[in-house]
């Protein structure tokens, strides 16, 4: 699987994404350094 994530109008920091399909659910973490 592949996802595009354009983070050009974001500031740097600590981002939370989930990720689901169907039942199944999952959080993580994404340092964003510019």
């Amino acid at each position: 699987h592949r996802v595009v994530f354009n983070a050009g109008h974001l500031p740097a920091g600590i981002y939370l994404y989930r990720l689901s399909a169907g039942a199944f659910q999952q959080w993580r973490k994404m340092a964003l350094v510019k």
